[in-house]
């Protein structure tokens, strides 16, 4: 039997009807896990497929049967790759499968922010209807279609989102550290601008890059004091991108208009967050969901199929798709 140990809950990876190839044996570790609970379960392992799990230089440099460490999703940020690469283990993710989801998703949060659903919601159902509506009169609402967009990361997620948002016939520009070529922006009709300006100019400002420690942090007290106050911050890339207590700061000294994030960090977080414990104004122009922009159905049979895929090359002495450390 090949043993691979997973850190998905079982009842994920059955409720697909995504079969792993016979003679693969599923050893399921509950996550979150300490690091001797990992290298333990993954004795005589050839696989480990995880889930926004980590794989530490301690771990990694324990594996002596293991092949392959498959993320099951885009993220791998808490896999040491180069310690993997260092034991010969190929770190693969799967790239791209999810970009519709988190796409989708990152057009709902726009949505939702700009019409402040969010509040509304919580307003009318605390008995507030005619406060509500008054002060939707007062301070009016923003259509999707007058406002300049600016992605930060232009991957296959922003490609998605941009897709998506042409219809609305708003501006939008990109900032990428890899500037794409003419052609690709011409065909996407989007602009390119540097970071700055984007921060400056831009309606909405929604991030696409992955967590690395370039762009940890990358939205801090000063990035934000950039940025125009009616300006509306998306994430849902990582939460590391943004300094946490910076956000929190300047929602409570309205500094931007408001945030909408699907990641935070730590995760999950602790009960002393400082966006879980902002004062009532605050957090009525803040948008939280658990991290579920990327994990719909058609997102998670892709995942699997990679994954198995991804596995019987390795097997077969074949290179496995998607690798990210360089082996």
């Amino acid at each position: 039997m090949i043993k691979v140990v997973v850190s998905s809950p079982k009842s994920r990876i059955e409720r697909y009807g995504i079969k792993p190839p016979e003679g693969f044996e599923l050893v399921y570790i509950n996550n979150p896990y300490t690091e001797d609970e990992l290298i333990e379960k993954s004795k005589d392992a050839t696989f480990l497929f995880l889930s926004l799990s980590p794989a530490s230089r301690n771990v990694i440099n324990k594996l002596k049967t293991v092949k392959l460490i498959q993320s099951e999703g885009a993220g791998y940020d808490g896999i040491d790759t180069e310690a993997a690469k260092e034991a010969g283990i190929y770190v693969c993710n799967a790239s791209g499968v999810n970009k519709v989801a988190v796409a989708e998703h990152t057009i709902g949060l726009i949505l939702a922010s700009l019409r402040r659903t969010v509040e509304a919601d919580r307003q009318i159902k605390k008995g507030n209807f005619e406060e509500n509506y008054r002060d939707y009169e007062v301070r009016g609402m923003r259509e999707l279609q007058s406002c300049h967009i600016g992605l930060v990361g232009l991957g296959n997620i922003g490609k998605e989102v941009v897709k998506r948002l042409k219809p609305f016939n708003c501006k939008i520009s990109y900032y990428d550290p890899f500037r794409k070529p003419i052609d690709v922006e011409t065909d996407l009709g989007i602009d390119y601008l540097p970071l700055g300006e984007i921060l400056r100019k831009c309606d909405v400002i929604s991030l696409h890059v992955p967590l690395m420690p370039e762009t940890e942090n990358l939205i801090n007290k000063d990035t934000i004091n950039l940025m125009r106050k009616d300006a509306i911050l998306i994430n849902t890339a990582r939460g590391g991108i943004i300094n946490q207590e910076d956000l929190a700061r300047a929602l409570i000294e309205n500094r931007i208009e408001g945030a909408a994030v699907d990641t935070i960090s730590p995760q999950p977080p602790h009960p002393e967050h400082p966006l879980l414990n902002l004062p009532e104004e605050a957090a009525s122009k803040l948008i939280l969901t658990t991290h579920i922009a990327g994990i719909t159905t058609e997102a998670f049979k892709k995942m699997q199929i990679i994954a198995w895929n991804n596995m019987i090359k390795v097997l077969n002495g074949e290179k496995p798709d998607n690798i990210v450390n360089g082996l």
